[in-house]
C-alpha cells in the first residue's frame, strides 16, 4: 500500500513536472496557498471565537509555571540574602576579634589572658594570623555571594516584569474577545433584522410593466398620427404659389420700409418730369 502511494505520488509530481517545467513548484505552492485561504475564509467566525478563547485558557498553565519559577527563585534569593546577612554579621565579629588580637599585640606584652587560659606571644601571633586568613576568604566569599544576589534579583525582576506583561497581556486579548463578540452579535442581529425588510421587487416590476404600457400607448399614438398624415386629404383648391419676397419682408417686418422706398422713387420721377419740362419751356423762349 505504502509502495503504491508513493508510486502515484512520484507519477503526479512527473507529470506536474511535464506540464509545468520549472514553474511546477511556483505553481503548486500557489494552489495550496489559494486553498489555504479558501478553507480559512470559510470557516465561521464563532468557531474562531472559540479557537481565541481556548489559546487564552491555554495560556493559564504556562503562566503557572512562570509563577511557579518565580516563587522558587524567591525563596532562593531570600536564602541567599539571609545567608548572606548571618556572613556579614560574622565578619563583624571576627573584625572586631582581629583588632582585638592586634591591639593586644601592639602593646608589647608577652603573655595574654583570654577566658580565663594564658597565651603566649607566639600562640596569639598565630591564632592572629589564621583568624586574619579566614576572615580574607570569608570576605571574598561575600562579595562574591553579593554579586550573586544582585544578579539573582535582576533575574527575578525581569522575571517579575515578563509575568506582569503576560497577564496583562491576557487581560487584553480577554477583553478583544469579548469586543469581538460583541461586534459578530450585532452583526448577526443586523442581518436578521434585514431578513424582515420588506420585499419590494414585485412594487418594481408593477412599475416597470406600468411604464411599459405606457410606452407602447404612446408609440401606438404617434404611429396613428403619422398614418393619418400618410393618408392624406382631398385638396379642394388650387395652390397658391407665394411671393417668397412678400414672405420675407412679412417675416422681418419690411413692409413700411418697400412703401417708403416707392414713395420716395414715385417723387423723384415726379421731379425729374418737372425739370424737363422747365427745360424745354426755356429752349421755346
Amino acid at each position: 500500500m505504502v509502495r503504491k502511494l508513493a508510486c502515484t505520488g512520484a507519477g503526479a509530481a512527473l507529470l506536474v513536472g511535464l506540464l509545468f517545467g520549472t514553474d511546477a513548484f511556483s505553481y503548486i505552492s500557489t494552489s495550496a496557498s489559494r486553498l489555504k485561504d479558501s478553507v480559512k475564509n470559510n470557516v465561521p467566525v464563532e468557531f474562531e471565537l472559540d479557537r481565541a478563547r481556548k489559546m487564552i485558557t491555554d495560556l493559564t498553565p504556562e503562566i503557572r509555571r512562570n509563577m511557579h519559577l518565580i516563587a522558587k527563585e524567591e525563596v532562593e534569593v531570600e536564602r541567599l540574602e539571609g545567608r548572606l546577612n548571618d556572613m556579614e554579621e560574622k565578619l563583624v565579629s571576627s573584625k572586631t576579634d582581629i583588632v582585638r588580637l592586634k591591639n593586644d599585640l601592639d602593646s608589647g606584652s608577652t603573655h595574654f589572658t583570654y577566658a580565663g587560659h594564658s597565651y603566649s606571644r607566639n600562640a596569639v601571633q598565630t591564632d592572629l594570623a589564621g583568624r586574619f586568613e579566614r576572615f580574607k576568604t570569608q570576605d571574598a566569599t561575600r562579595v562574591k555571594l553579593e554579586s550573586i544576589l544582585r544578579a539573582r534579583q535582576q533575574g527575578l525582576d525581569a522575571a517579575r516584569a515578563k509575568l506582569d506583561g503576560m497577564l496583562t497581556a491576557r487581560r487584553q486579548l480577554e477583553v478583544d474577545v469579548e469586543n469581538l463578540e460583541a461586534r459578530q452579535k450585532m452583526v448577526e442581529v443586523a442581518q436578521t433584522s434585514s431578513k424582515f425588510a420588506f420585499d419590494d421587487s414585485h412594487l418594481s416590476k408593477t412599475k416597470r410593466l406600468i411604464d411599459e404600457i405606457r410606452t407602447r400607448i404612446d408609440v401606438a399614438e404617434r404611429m396613428v398620427d403619422v398614418d393619418g398624415e400618410l393618408a392624406g386629404e382631398i385638396q379642394l383648391d388650387e395652390q397658391v404659389d407665394a411671393d417668397i419676397s412678400q414672405e420675407v419682408a412679412s417675416y422681418f417686418g419690411l413692409e413700411i420700409e418697400l412703401e417708403a422706398d416707392e414713395e420716395l422713387v414715385e417723387i423723384d420721377t415726379k421731379a425729374s418730369e418737372q425739370l424737363t419740362k422747365r427745360i424745354e419751356l426755356s429752349q421755346l423762349n
